[in-house]
């Protein structure tokens, strides 16, 4: 057998040391390095790229598509705004105690000074009931003091009677006068608080909230986390007006008494003919705004508190066909344009222009009709620039 049968090979071995050059810790930390080397520069290629696409990105605006009314062509200004009852009140109780009745719930209708909710007042009745006793013994002690007094006098007129005794009984007959007085004050003071834990309606209205429930505990000024202040909340629902915000800058596009249009977003088809009530004499430096208070000639049931609104300020009174006329399907003209003989709007998705073609009608001012090709509520590019096309990445302003 030779030599090079009989050789062991699993002991041989690679010395990566005399390879390589170099010691094993520096051959890892430069293996690291490079790899660092290559992530950066796999992320500043990245980096390029993406910084590319987005500035080839069009950026442009969006408008929505609305339903607008005939009355939008003589508009001057448009704002939006909310339903607010000008007459509105937080009832309270006036004294401190636990709820044990009320008389109403969200929806009811009241009228003026009806009970419509009651505090534990057995201790006020009580104190009403001596008050009254009090003044019953005091009615009684005059009684007497006035017989005594005319007693004595008819005795000091005769020389049987010294004049100190008749000065004893006047005073006597004075001080029991002054006791009812006294008396009757303190059955006013009792006749007050017993009626404080009597909770009524300010004026006829409707109950808009329930803040309390039968068992908690009311007071003028809620200090407790248990403890209520106002029980129910109560609006005039004659007086609902729409308060709005009209830019500073458009202000002057605006006058007292001018005509408007009331749309509801609750009700789109339903128009409510309107006035400028009041511009309120102060602005919101926070917004630049200036609010505005805008009246309902007439309205229904359906108008309610806090409902969002939308108000077109007119320089004419609409006509009657266009006061009856329904809502229309309305977007800003800028956002159509004609390609290869077509309308079309541009819509987004995913950052990308979607070109979708449209049938358009009539023109009311800066707004278009729109009668088939897209619904209310989608968004579409404003002003779509020249170099828009189908695909074209977008970024929105």
């Amino acid at each position: 057998m030779s030599e090079n049968e009989t050789a062991d090979l699993s002991s041989l071995r690679i010395n990566r040391t005399e390879t390589s050059g170099l010691p094993p810790s520096k051959a890892r930390f430069y293996t690291r390095l490079g790899m660092g080397v290559v992530v950066t520069a796999v992320a500043a290629v990245g980096a390029v790229l993406i910084r590319g696409a987005l500035d080839s990105a069009v950026e442009v605006q969006l408008t929505t598509v609305s339903y607008s009314s005939p009355s939008q062509a003589s508009a001057v200004l448009t704002a939006s705004g909310y339903v607010v009852a000008q007459r509105k009140a937080a009832v309270a109780s006036k004294a401190t105690g636990r709820l044990e009745y009320l008389g109403v719930v969200e929806g009811d209708k009241v009228v003026r000074n009806q009970v419509i909710a009651r505090i534990e007042n057995s201790d006020m009745q009580a104190q009403l009931d001596q008050a009254r006793a009090n003044l019953k013994v005091n009615e009684a002690e005059l009684f007497d003091a006035r017989r005594t007094l005319d007693r004595v006098k008819s005795l000091v007129e005769k020389g049987l009677s010294p004049q100190a005794d008749h000065d004893a009984a006047e005073a006597r007959f004075r001080r029991v006068l002054a006791s009812i007085d006294a008396a009757k004050a303190a059955v006013t003071g009792a006749e007050v608080n017993l009626e404080n834990t009597l909770i009524r309606a300010p004026f006829d209205g409707t109950v808009l909230t329930k803040n309390a429930d039968v068992g908690e505990m009311v007071a003028p000024m809620a200090a407790g986390v248990g403890s209520r202040s106002a029980v129910v909340t109560i609006a005039d629902m004659s007086s609902l007006q729409v308060e709005a915000d009209v830019s500073e800058s458009n202000i002057q596009r605006i006058q007292s008494d001018q005509v408007c249009e009331i749309t509801l977003d609750a009700y789109p088809d339903v128009r409510y003919a309107g006035f400028l009530s009041k511009i309120v004499p102060t602005a919101d430096r926070a917004k630049a705004t200036v609010m505005v208070k805008v009246g309902f000639r007439s309205y229904d049931s359906r108008v309610l508190p806090e409902m969002s609104a939308k108000v077109l300020f007119l320089t004419n009174s609409p006509t009657s066909d266009e006061s009856t006329a329904k809502p229309i399907l309305t977007v800003n003209s800028s956002a159509v344009v004609s390609r290869n003989g077509n309308n079309v709007v541009f819509t987004v998705n995913e950052n990308q222009a979607v070109e979708v073609s449209v049938q358009t009608g009539r023109t009311m001012g800066s707004l278009v009709e729109v009668l088939s090709g897209i619904s209310a509520g989608a968004k579409v590019v404003l002003k779509v620039p020249d170099e828009l096309r189908d695909g074209s990445a977008l970024k929105v302003k």
